[in-house]
Order: C-alpha cells, then sequence, then structure tokens
C-alpha cells in the first residue's frame, strides 16, 4: 500500500506540473487574459466535450470529497478541492487518493 499511496503523490505532481506547462506556454504566446482562456475553452464542439467533462468531473469529485470527510474525518483531504479547481483534476483526484490512502 506504501508504493501505491506514492504513485499517487507522483501523479499528483505530475498531474500538476504537466498540465501547468502547457498552460504557462499559452499565456506566453496569448497573453494572460480570462476571456481569452474562455474562447479557447469553448472553440469548437471538441473542445467544449471535453471542458464540460472536466468540470462534472471535478463537480463529482468535490462531491465525494466532502461526503467522505463527513464520514472519515479526514480533513486534509479537502485540499484536493482547490487543487482540482486551480490547478485541476489531473493533480485534484491524485492529490485525493493519496490523502485518503494513509494508514487510519
Amino acid at each position: 500500500m506504501v508504493r501505491l499511496r506514492h504513485l499517487w503523490l507522483a501523479l499528483a505532481l505530475w498531474g500538476a506540473v504537466h498540465p501547468m506547462a502547457h498552460l504557462l506556454t499559452w499565456f506566453r504566446d496569448e497573453g494572460v487574459s480570462p476571456d481569452g482562456l474562455f474562447a479557447a475553452w469553448t472553440q469548437n464542439a471538441a473542445v467544449r466535450g471535453l471542458s464540460w467533462d472536466l468540470m462534472i468531473s471535478a463537480v463529482v469529485l468535490t462531491l465525494w470529497i466532502l461526503a467522505e470527510v463527513a464520514v472519515r474525518r479526514n480533513c486534509w483531504a479537502l485540499l484536493a478541492i482547490p487543487a482540482t479547481f486551480c490547478i485541476g483534476l489531473s493533480c485534484g483526484l491524485p492529490l485525493y487518493l493519496w490523502f485518503r490512502s494513509r494508514p487510519v
């Protein structure tokens, strides 16, 4: 279980760094513009579908975290919520699994 726990943390770090590198490249090329970023998220049907998929999954993860924190009282797991919405689902989900897999 310890190896799996280390894997969750490594995936959370990768999920933070790799997508952020692409986002920072986009900001460098296009400028820091929330309107431009929103326009990119809604550029065509494929991108809109992917954007909605990620947003819905982030909401589902948030509800799951809140439900489990209420039962397990693992308040540190709440840190995965801002990680999900500020960094991305690719960071927030493995981060939550890392918090959840700690020995009780």
